[in-house]
């Protein structure tokens, strides 16, 4: 369906709202400073964005404890990689195109900190030996070489609530991450089965589709 009202160019766009100015405009930075480095030692998760091949974009959370992003110095950063389910979307984009965004939280903080750059993977042994947790080292790293570092102000998590405890939601409401995967997963004609316990209960798969 073609969507008559499609704003096609900067131009039309930019006749909808006024320019950036002032603080706003000037508040981009190519380095990181100690406001920012101060800020990713205290943070404990990020979202990194990538685009690879095709165009075809993809956003990934990352997070442990605090500090866990590694700032190497004020032009670049390292985030380890920590066990996950090996689709390796973020890393297989970046190897295609190494733009990335990133934006980082603190629980708490309604503000946040967004990184521009261009990534790498790496597998330098002094980074991923500092990376080490529980006696477990990552096998590699995302670099980041920082071209742009700012900070967002806080009106999206004042308007969404994000941080209050009233607003947050009962994960009952909705079924748990598990049976809502195999439900998606599952074929046709043998749809998963329930131990029991509502939609937080366990879940098994019919053996037909045990393959």
């Amino acid at each position: 369906m073609t969507d008559q009202h499609r704003i096609a160019s900067a131009a039309e766009l930019r006749r909808l709202f006024v320019q950036a100015e002032g603080l706003a405009a000037k508040k981009s930075l190519p380095k990181l400073d100690r406001y920012a480095r101060d800020y990713i030692a205290l943070s404990p998760f990020l979202c990194i964005a990538t685009t690879g091949q095709g165009g075809r974009a993809d956003v990934s959370p990352r997070g442990d404890q605090p500090g866990f992003v590694q700032v190497l110095d004020d032009h670049s950063i390292a985030i380890p990689d920590r066990p996950g389910n090996n689709r390796l979307d973020t890393m297989e984009n970046i190897l295609a195109n190494p733009n990335v965004g990133l934006i980082f939280m603190i629980p708490g903080f309604e503000d946040t900190l967004r990184i521009n750059g261009k990534a790498t993977i790496t597998a330098d042994p002094a980074i991923l030996e500092r990376a080490t947790v529980d006696r477990k080292q990552p096998k590699v790293a995302i670099r980041v070489a920082v071209e742009e570092a700012f900070f967002h102000c806080a009106k999206a998590f004042r308007r969404s609530r994000l941080w209050q405890v009233e607003a947050h939601v009962d994960r009952k409401v909705m079924p748990t991450l598990a049976r809502i995967i195999m439900e998606q997963t599952a074929a046709a004609d043998a749809p998963p089965k329930y131990s029991g316990g509502g939609s937080g209960g366990w879940l098994t798969v019919a053996p037909s589709t045990w393959k």
